[in-house]
């Protein structure tokens, strides 16, 4: 579907020197974040106290915030859970308080907003609980990858699958390298976020590349610049609706979803606009640059006369 056509190819390949450039220097610059910041990870990872209440009514959950954020905590998390009348709360270690010292300061605060609540569990989860959930989620992430690896192998040329693998790790990068240099909370959430931005990207890339293969055999006299720049901005009209049909709905949880769907959001927005770039300016002048050609992609057959080209 197109609600536009433009009907003269942009010249993209014209500045992809200059913006690799700049892509390596930031992909470094993110890598560099990463190894020397780290990153703020939620309790998710390291460990704390969690509490369960349960209210006769809609839980007030911002008002629970508020309550919290009194007592001088700034990393927890509230959320509903189950139902919208009972809420998880998840608290950070804080040096000399246990799990139970924690839970009374928190009934106490919530029991002055509404006499009501009731407590219902409370229970302690210890680091190495955090760390076996951080490594779950990279042993995730690593196998997506290998798994986007072997699709890209089978369903292209290896210049076109080396292309594409090499813009994926671009984006995944970037968005770790913001949350490194910005110490954004690292949450599940955030780690979800980043495997759905691994599979938005790998497909925009394999939809530009897609078209690359189809032009060089429909335009055979065109030069290789020409027909990348054809496949580009013949595929705008689909990048607009897809990726600002997207983006309206990451949009939306950003502003609306509350704190729980802040971060993960943050980073599908990050890795939205990343994935755009890189499938333009990453994957297809990296495509370039490695020497893609026609007969890379089209190969002749053999018969017994002379050989004959696969268009």
């Amino acid at each position: 579907m197109e609600f536009f056509r433009i009907h003269r190819t942009i010249p993209f390949m014209r500045h992809a020197l200059i913006l690799n450039i700049i892509s390596l220097l930031t992909f470094i610059a993110a890598v560099v974040f990463i190894a020397t910041r780290g990153f703020h990870l939620s309790i998710e990872f390291t460990g704390g106290t969690v509490v369960e209440v349960h209210y006769t009514q809609s839980a007030p959950v911002n008002d629970i915030r508020t309550a919290i954020e009194s007592l001088g905590y700034s990393d927890f998390q509230v959320q509903n859970f189950g139902t919208s009348q009972d809420v998880m709360i998840r608290l950070p270690i804080r040096p000399g308080e246990d799990s139970a010292k924690q839970s009374e300061t928190v009934m106490t605060a919530l029991q002055a907003q509404d006499a009501g609540v009731q407590l219902r569990r409370v229970e302690f989860v210890g680091p190495q609980v955090g760390q076996e959930l951080l490594h779950n989620g990279l042993m995730a992430l690593l196998f997506v990858v290998v798994g986007i690896m072997i699709y890209l192998a089978v369903r292209f040329e290896w210049k076109l699958a080396a292309s594409c693998a090499l813009a994926n790790l671009h984006d995944v990068v970037i968005i770790l390298g913001f949350f490194a240099f910005f110490q954004w909370e690292f949450s599940l959430s955030v780690l979800a976020g980043v495997l759905a931005v691994l599979g938005y990207s790998v497909n925009e890339s394999v939809v530009v590349m897609d078209r690359i293969r189809e032009n060089f055999r429909k335009q055979r006299k065109a030069s290789v610049r020409e027909i990348i720049n054809a496949s580009i901005t013949q595929n705008i009209s689909r990048t607009i609706i897809t990726h600002g049909s997207t983006q309206m709905m990451v949009l939306s949880m950003f502003f609306f979803g509350g704190p729980t769907l802040h971060n993960f959001s943050l980073a599908l927005t990050i890795g939205i606009w990343f994935g755009i770039y890189s499938s333009v300016f990453v994957a297809a002048a990296l495509a370039m640059w490695m020497g893609i050609k026609r007969e890379d992609l089209v190969k002749p057959v053999k018969k017994d006369g002379p050989e004959v080209e696969l268009g």
